[in-house]
């Protein structure tokens, strides 16, 4: 699909996204998973994605290959009030630079909510805890893509900080779309037994183990799950969701928020919400998994 092509599809995509809100009587979405990340890095991603990489081992068609500018807008025109720039370094000595380029980024984007990244590496506490003074509201962490143990030693003292400040982690911990060296939830269960206070919010509902995730969702007050791609039918027929599921869904209601990884989607925003809707779970559920949870997450300024 060509740009121009997936812009017109969106400009008609807008009407149906703002539709359901409106319908639920919401003042608009949060979503807590979208990428925003230097053009030069970006590009690499798409790059990646378009030549089928290993780790997704599929046609992966980008749906919103526009500029950052058009980017913001589309986000603007669906009605979504607060977003993210989830962005991660696949090695020592980006995250720092990445946080500087985040940092500038919600400053001119005001519905953006401040985001940070880190890493295993020397001096990973100072710069987060710079992040974390400087008004970071969210992390991002990649174990698929950095390729690092969540509980490495250089580590220890940054989920420390984070969870004494309450600052949330969006961590893609599960082994979907293929399994990494740490992924899976038996290392991050070692890493709340360790922090049980750290505020992680498990990407991709922890596809394709759901039932795990849930486990530490019940298990950890802090732990809350992001909807990314999950329920879709692209998910569906690679990692479905267990219906044998369905009811700890709606009883962990209050702790579910919506993600979509915008722009990196192979189908338009609005399957997103329309998947979660196909799930009967009702318009209380959606409310809180659609705004509600993830106005509460980042505070009363991104609500």
């Amino acid at each position: 699909m060509s740009g121009s092509e997936s812009g017109t599809a969106s400009g008609r995509e807008a009407a149906d996204v703002r539709e359901f809100w409106q319908r639920l009587g919401l003042p608009g979405l949060v979503d807590v998973h979208t990428h925003f990340m230097p053009e030069q890095v970006l590009k690499k991603v798409w790059a990646y994605f378009d030549a089928v990489g290993p780790l997704t081992g599929m046609r992966w068609p980008i749906t919103y290959r526009h500029e950052e500018e058009q980017r913001v807008a589309l986000l603007r025109q669906f009605g979504v009030l607060s977003f993210t720039s989830m962005l991660y370094p696949h090695k020592a000595g980006m995250a720092a630079w990445l946080n500087g380029w985040a940092a500038d980024f919600a400053a001119r984007t005001p519905d953006c909510v401040h985001t940070a990244t880190l890493f295993p590496e020397a001096g990973a506490e100072r710069y987060v805890r710079e992040a974390v003074e400087s008004g970071a509201r969210i992390f991002k962490s990649h174990l698929q893509v950095g390729s690092y143990d969540p509980n490495d030693a250089l580590l220890d003292p940054v989920w420390g900080l984070l969870a004494e400040a309450g600052v949330p982690v969006v961590m893609h911990c599960g082994s979907g779309p293929a399994p990494g060296k740490h992924t899976g939830p038996e290392p991050v269960g070692r890493l709340l037994a360790r922090h049980p206070r750290l505020r992680l919010v498990v990407a991709h509902m922890g596809m394709p183990e759901y039932t795990d995730f849930l486990d530490l969702a019940q298990r950890y007050a802090g732990v809350m799950l992001d909807t990314t791609m999950a329920f879709t039918d692209f998910s569906e027929r690679f990692a479905p969701f267990p219906e044998r599921e369905r009811g700890r869904l709606a009883d962990l209601g209050d702790r579910i928020v919506l993600g979509t990884d915008f722009p990196n989607i192979p189908y338009p925003y609005v399957q997103q919400l329309q998947a979660l809707e196909r799930l009967g779970l009702g318009d209380d559920w959606l409310r809180a998994v659609c705004h509600d949870n993830g106005a509460r997450l980042f505070g009363p300024r991104h609500s």
